[in-house]
C-alpha cells in the first residue's frame, strides 16, 4: 500500500484501457498542449522542451490510454466554477476552492498519523474549525458495556432477526446444520468456540441475502445424562420410566442454561423451534431411517466382540471411546508349549528337544481364553536357543535381536522357517491341561513390537474374532457384565476382575506353571469409557450392529465430493472409516430410543420387520418413545401387524429392553431436522471425525447414497493460555459467563462483553488448539477499542453530514478520494472471500491491515485539514465526508458477523438511515464497479512513491516544513502526475496534498541554483500497460527545501505570509463567516 512504498522501489501497475478495440484518432494537439505546458516549467533549457515533445508524439498509443483515463474527469474541470472565482481553470483534478486542496498536516516522517494543530488548545480559530462531534462513545465498560449489549440485542430486534429472514424472499438458501451439543452440564467455552464460528458465516451469509437455515439441536440421551441425573441413587429399585423421567428433567434444565448462553452471545436462530432427540417427531424420523437400513439388510443382530465399560455395563461404539496414552498394563512374555511340531520344523530340529512358543501381551487376563497362536504368513521365524538356560523358543527372525537385549541373554539361532512352513503345529495351552491350540497364519500379526507370535483370544480382540470365523473357533466369553471372571475361566479365577486382581491372578498361574518368561510395565494408549473416564474391555455379546464394510466404499466415494476444511482432516476422516468394520448401536440403558425389536420368549429369536416398526414410529411420533413401557405389549404389537408379519400370539413376545447408541440418534438427525435433508455445511470439533461427521455419513449413504453434507468445517479444541487441557483442579477453566459478565473482582476478572468473546473466536486459528486467558482477552478488548476509535473518527467527521443529499459522485471526487473508494471496493471483496471460506481470522487481519495502512497512517493523515479546515459545505469537504460514509458502512458492514453488537451500535449513530432501520436486514457491503479506477491507482502510487523517497530523506523532521521540486523525465509518470497539478508550483494542489508538505514544484529537470541545504533523493517507478505490451521505468528526483513561509494561526500549514496572519484560504473562510 502507498506507505509501505519503500524509497528507490520500483512499482507495477496496469493500465486498464484496452487498445485492442479502439480507433487510433489524431491527439497530436493535445499532446502538444502538454508538451507546451513542459517546456513552460523549463524555458531555460530548450533541449528538454524538444525532447519532451518527441517523447509524447512517439508514444500516441500510450497517450490514448492516459487521454481516457484524463477524460473520466473532465467533468470535474467542468464543475469548478461553482466555487467562484478563485477557482484556477484547466484543473485536472477537483479543488473546493484555489486554496482548499492545502493539507494541514504537522506530520513528521516517521508518523503517519496526522494531529491538526487547529484542533489543539483553545486558540482565537478554534470555534471556526469543524472539529469531529459524536456521541458514540470509544469504549464501554463494566455493567455500562453489559448493559448496552443487551440494550441492543432488544432495540435491533435480535431475537426476531432469524424469523425475519426466514420470511423474506431470496433466491438461495444457506444451511448450516447445528450438530446438536451434549445436554448434560452447564455451557462452556468448547460451546463458545463452536456456536459462535457458526453463527458468524450464518450471519455473513443472512447479509449476502441468502436464506440461512439454522435450527440448533440438543442430544438429549445417553448414560452421562442418566448418571448425572441419577446422581448417587443409581439404578437400584427405578423402573425404567423412572430413569427416564429423572433423566428427561436433568436433560431439559441442562438444555435450558446452555439456550440462554446461547442467546447471550449472539446466535442468530428461532430459539422457539430447536430440535431436540427426545422429542417424539424426532425419534420417529430416526426409527425410519432404522426401518430403512434394517430392511436392506445393514442392520442385524449377531454375538461378536465389541468394546464393553465395566463401569457403565454396557456395549460401547468407537465414537464412545477415550484413549488414554498413559495407561500402565502388565506385560507378559509367555510360553505356549509345542505339543505338535510343524512338519518342516519336525524334520529340522526334531532331535533337540521341546520348543516353546514365545508370545508377549498386555493383557495377561486374556490368556484363559486363548484359542490359537498366530503368525506371519509370509515373515521368516527361528528356532533360538537361549545362552543361560538353554531353553528353546519359536520367535520371529528379526525380533531375535531385541528379545536377547530383553531377556539378558544370547540367543543362538538352530533353525530358520518361513511363516507357512510353521502350519500344522499345535500347541498346549499353559493353564488348562489337555487343552491345545493351534498354529494359525493371520495378515494382522505385526513385528513392531513383542515375539512376531501372536496370542488369539477371539472372545476379548476384533482381529482375534476374525481368526475365529474364518477357521471356525470357539468364542467363550470369561467375563461377564461387570468385567469379572465367570465360572469358565476356572474356579481359582472366578469372580475377580479381569482389570485388577484377576490379571495378577493369571500371572501368577503362568509362574506356577514355568510359563512365566518375563513381567514388565508397559505405558501405552488403552481405551476408556469416554462418560467414566474408566477403562474398557472387549467382551462378546449379542448385540445389534450396522455392517459398515458394505456401506464404506459408497462412503469414500461420496466423501471424495464433500469439501474439508482443513483439507488435511481428510484423512483422519478416511482413517476412522477404515478401521470400523461394523457399528454397535445397541446399548443395555434405559434413557434412550428403544430399538423397535420383541423376542420369542422360548427361542430368543428376535421379531423385527417393516411392519413392526412402521407401527411402533407411529407411536412414537403420537406419544413420545416413553410409550415403549408405558403402553401393553398389545398396543405395541397389535393383532394386525402380527398377521402381517406371520407372527403367533402377541403373548409369545416380550419387547426388547436394548436403546439405541447415541451416536445413532445424532447421526440421524439430517432425516429428522434438514429440509432437503441435505445441509451445505456442518461445522464442529475434530473429536467429531469419528463421531457425528461419521454417524451422519453412514446412516445417510445406507438410506439416500450421498452424505448429507456438501462441505465439512473442522475445528480444534480450546485450551488454557499455558497450552494445558482445562481442568478443575488446575484452576485454569474460563466460564464465558464470567467473560461476558465479569467476576467477583472486577481486577480480576472484568465484564469483556460479549464482543470481546466473538472477536477470540474470530481471531484464533481454529484449526489448531485455541488458547484462551486473561492475556488472549485483554488483546481481544484493545484491538476493538482500537476499532472503536477509528469508528468514532468516522462517525465524529460525519455530525451534520446526510449521504441521501449532500453525497458527491465520485467523478468529482478528488483523486485521492477516488483512490480510497478504489481500495475499500478490493477491501470489500477480499472481506467477502475471507468469509466465503470461513476466514474469520483473515477477515480481522484485513480489517487490521486496512485502518492501520489505508486509513490511519495514509488516507486520514491526509484528509483532515480538509475536513476541519474548508468551509462546511466545500465540494472538497463533501467529497471526504462521501469516503468517509462509505468507509464508516463498509467497515462496519464488514465486521458485523463477528462483532452484531457494535455493528449495530455504529448503525444506529451513523447518518442516512431511517428510524427503525437495523444493520443485519440492510445486506452487506454496497461496493460499486464504477469505484474501480485503476488508472487512479497509477497516479496515486506513482506520487507516493516519490513522496516515500521524499520522507526518507528528512527521518524524524515535519514533512509540512518544507518546499519540493520534483523532477520527472518526461513520459508516462510525468504525465500521471501532473494529473494531480496543473501549475509548476502550488501549494494547494492535490499533489502537494499527497506530499504533505508546504509547496510542490513539478518540472523535467530539476533548478541549476538550488539551495546548498536541498535535500536531494531518487528513485524509480515502473509503469506496465497492457499486461506488458507497453512499459515505462521512469526515473525522479526530489529536492526538499525548508519552507519560507509562515504557520497560518488557524490551520497551522505552512502557507502564510506572516505568523501572526492566516493564510489566503483561511481568511476568506472567515471572511465569509462574518
Amino acid at each position: 500500500m502507498p506507505t509501505a512504498v519503500e524509497p528507490n522501489r520500483r512499482r507495477q501497475v496496469i493500465c486498464p484501457f484496452s487498445f485492442r478495440s479502439s480507433v487510433l484518432r489524431p491527439v497530436l494537439p493535445e499532446n502538444k498542449k502538454k508538451a507546451i505546458q513542459c517546456s513552460k516549467r523549463s524555458q531555460s533549457d530548450r533541449s528538454q522542451q524538444q525532447t519532451c515533445f518527441r517523447i509524447l508524439v512517439g508514444r500516441i498509443v500510450r497517450s490514448v490510454c492516459l487521454s481516457m483515463l484524463l477524460c473520466r474527469i473532465s467533468a470535474v474541470s467542468q464543475s469548478v466554477a461553482r466555487w467562484g472565482t478563485s477557482v484556477r481553470r484547466g484543473a485536472l483534478l477537483h479543488p473546493a476552492l484555489s486554496f482548499n486542496t492545502s493539507r494541514c498536516q504537522n506530520v513528521s516522517s516517521t508518523d503517519g498519523t496526522v494531529h491538526p494543530a487547529a484542533a489543539q488548545g483553545a486558540g482565537p480559530y478554534r470555534d471556526s474549525v469543524l472539529l469531529p462531534r459524536t456521541e458514540f462513545p470509544m469504549k464501554l465498560t463494566g455493567q455500562n458495556l453489559i448493559d448496552r449489549e443487551v440494550q441492543i440485542q432488544q432495540e435491533c430486534g435480535f431475537a426476531e432477526l432469524y424469523s425475519w429472514q426466514r420470511e423474506r424472499k431470496a433466491k438461495k438458501e444457506y444451511c448450516l446444520h447445528d450438530g446438536p451439543p451434549y445436554a448434560n452440564g452447564d455451557p462452556h467455552v468448547g460451546h463458545a468456540l463452536n456456536k459462535i464460528l457458526k453463527d458468524i458465516q450464518n450471519r455473513f451469509e443472512m447479509l449476502r441475502g441468502k436464506q440461512v437455515h439454522y435450527v440448533p439441536g440438543w442430544d438429549c440421551h445417553g448414560l452421562p445424562i442418566e448418571l448425572k441425573a441419577l446422581g448417587e441413587l443409581g439404578t437400584s429399585g427405578l423402573s425404567p420410566l423412572q430413569i427416564r423421567q429423572k433423566a428427561r428433567e436433568f436433560a431439559e434444565g441442562a438444555i435450558a442454561r446452555q439456550r440462554a448462553a446461547f442467546q447471550r452471545w449472539g446466535v442468530m436462530a428461532d430459539w422457539d423451534k430447536c430440535y431436540y432427540t427426545f422429542d417424539g417427531t424426532y425419534e420417529a424420523a430416526q426409527l425410519k431411517v432404522f426401518q430403512d437400513m434394517h430392511s436392506k439388510g445393514l442392520i442385524y443382530q449377531d454375538y461378536k466382540p465389541v468394546f464393553w465399560s465395566p463401569s457403565s455395563r454396557t456395549a460401547l461404539a468407537e465414537a464412545e471411546l477415550e484413549y488414554n496414552p498413559q495407561h500402565v498394563s502388565k506385560a507378559i512374555y509367555a510360553t505356549f508349549a509345542l505339543a505338535t511340531l510343524p512338519p518342516k520344523m519336525a524334520e529340522a530340529v526334531g532331535e533337540l528337544g521341546s520348543i516353546s512358543v514365545l508370545v508377549w501381551t498386555t493383557q495377561p487376563w486374556t490368556i484363559p481364553a486363548n484359542q490359537a497362536v498366530c503368525f506371519m504368513p509370509n515373515a521368516q521365524y527361528s528356532v533360538v536357543k537361549r545362552r543361560d538356560s538353554s531353553q528353546l523358543l519359536l520367535v520371529a527372525t528379526e525380533r531375535v535381536s531385541s528379545l536377547a537385549t530383553l531377556l539378558s541373554t544370547e540367543l543362538e539361532t538352530v533353525g530358520t522357517f518361513t511363516g507357512t512352513e510353521l502350519e500344522g503345529g499345535v500347541c498346549q495351552h499353559p493353564t488348562i491341561p489337555r487343552k491345545e491350540v493351534p498354529l494359525l497364519p493371520a495378515n494382522f500379526v505385526t513385528m513392531g513390537k513383542g515375539t512376531g507370535l501372536v496370542h488369539t483370544a477371539p472372545a476379548h480382540g476384533m482381529e482375534d474374532y476374525s481368526v475365529a470365523s474364518h477357521f471356525k473357533l470357539s468364542v467363550e466369553c470369561i467375563v461377564d457384565e461387570e468385567g469379572r471372571f465367570t465360572e469358565l475361566a476356572g474356579p481359582e479365577l472366578q469372580s475377580l476382575s479381569v482389570m485388577g486382581e484377576g490379571n495378577d491372578a493369571v500371572i501368577s498361574m503362568l509362574k506356577a506353571v514355568g510359563s512365566l518368561v518375563k513381567e514388565e510395565e508397559c505405558v501405552h494408549s488403552y481405551p476408556y469409557d469416554w462418560r467414566s473416564k474408566e477403562p474398557v474391555v472387549i467382551r462378546p455379546s449379542k448385540q445389534w450392529f450396522i455392517d459398515i464394510a458394505s456401506l464404506k466404499d459408497k462412503a469414500k466415494e461420496v466423501l471424495a465430493k464433500v469439501r474439508v476444511i482443513p483439507e488435511s482432516a481428510r484423512g483422519s476422516l478416511l482413517a476412522h472409516l477404515d478401521r470400523r468394520p461394523y457399528w454397535c448401536i445397541s446399548r443395555q440403558r434405559s434413557w434412550g430410543v428403544p430399538i423397535p425389536v420383541f423376542y420369542h420368549k422360548e427361542t430368543g429369536e428376535p421379531l423385527i420387520n417393516k411392519h413392526t416398526v412402521s407401527h411402533v414410529t407411529q407411536l412414537f411420533s403420537e406419544k413420545g418413545s416413553d410409550c415403549w413401557w408405558e403402553l401393553p405389549l398389545e398396543s405395541l404389537l397389535p393383532p394386525e401387524v402380527l398377521k402381517k408379519s406371520k407372527a403367533g400370539e402377541v403373548t409369545d413376545y416380550e419387547r426388547g429392553d436394548d436403546v439405541l447408541d447415541i451416536w445413532f440418534d445424532s447421526g440421524t438427525s439430517w432425516a429428522a431436522v434438514l429440509e432437503d435433508s441435505r445441509a451445505d455445511v456442518y461445522v464442529e470439533g475434530k473429536d467429531q471425525i469419528g463421531g457425528w461427521f461419521q454417524s451422519s455419513l453412514l446412516t445417510s449413504v445406507a438410506v439416500q447414497k450421498r452424505a448429507p453434507y456438501k462441505a465439512l468445517m473442522i475445528h480444534d479444541f480450546v485450551i488454557s493460555e499455558k497450552g494445558e487441557k482445562m481442568s478443575k483442579s488446575l484452576g485454569n477453566v474460563v466460564d464465558p459467563d464470567t467473560v461476558i459478565h465479569g467476576g467477583e473482582d472486577p481486577s480480576v476478572s472484568p465484564a469483556y462483553g460479549v464482543d470481546v468473546l466473538r472477536w477470540w473466536v474470530a481471531e484464533s486459528n481454529v484449526f489448531s488448539e485455541v488458547q484462551i486467558g486473561p492475556n488472549v482477552l485483554n488483546s481481544a478488548r484493545d484491538s476493538i477499542n482500537k476499532l472503536r476509535n477509528t469508528l468514532k473518527f468516522l462517525l465524529g467527521n460525519l455530525q451534520g453530514f446526510d449521504p441521501r443529499t449532500q453525497a458527491v459522485d465520485p467523478k468529482e471526487m478528488h483523486y485521492i478520494d477516488q483512490y480510497l473508494l478504489h481500495l475499500l471496493r478490493n477491501y470489500s471483496m477480499k472481506m467477502t472471500d475471507a468469509y466465503n471460506d470461513f476466514g474469520a481470522g483473515r477477515a480481522i487481519r484485513l480489517l487490521q491491515a486496512f485502518i492501520t495502512r489505508d486509513l490511519s497512517k495514509f488516507y486520514f493523515s491526509i484528509i483532515k485539514d480538509r475536513l476541519y479546515c474548508d468551509p462546511e459545505d466545500s465540494l472538497g469537504r463533501r467529497s471526504c465526508q462521501t469516503v468517509l460514509e462509505e468507509i464508516l458502512d463498509g467497515v462496519t458492514r464488514s465486521i458485523a458477523p463477528i462483532l452484531p453488537h457494535l455493528a449495530e451500535e455504529v448503525y444506529l449513530h451513523a447518518p442516512g438511515h431511517n428510524e427503525g432501520e437495523t444493520m443485519f436486514r440492510s445486506g452487506w457491503i454496497k461496493s460499486s464497479p464504477v469505484w474501480r479506477r485503476p488508472g487512479l491507482e497509477e497516479a496515486v502510487e506513482g506520487a507516493c512513491a516519490i513522496r516515500d523517497s521524499f520522507l526518507s530523506s528528512i527521518p524524524g523532521r515535519n514533512a509540512a516544513e518544507y518546499e519540493l521540486t520534483i523532477e520527472i523525465e518526461p513520459g508516462l509518470l510525468f504525465e500521471l502526475i501532473e494529473s494531480l497539478q496543473d501549475e509548476p508550483t502550488s501549494s494547494y494542489s492535490q499533489l502537494t496534498e499527497l506530499m504533505m508538505s508546504s509547496q510542490t514544484t513539478l518540472t523535467s529537470a530539476l533548478p541549476r541554483d538550488l539551495p546548498a541545504d536541498a535535500l536531494i533523493s531518487n528513485g524509480s517507478f515502473l509503469i506496465n500497460l497492457e499486461g506488458g505490451v507497453i512499459r515505462e521505468d521512469s526515473a525522479y528526483q526530489v529536492a526538499a527545501v525548508p519552507t519560507s513561509m509562515a504557520r497560518c494561526p488557524r490551520c497551522r500549514r505552512y502557507t502564510s505570509s506572516s505568523p501572526d496572519c492566516p493564510c489566503p484560504r483561511c481568511q476568506t473562510i472567515l471572511t465569509r463567516a462574518q
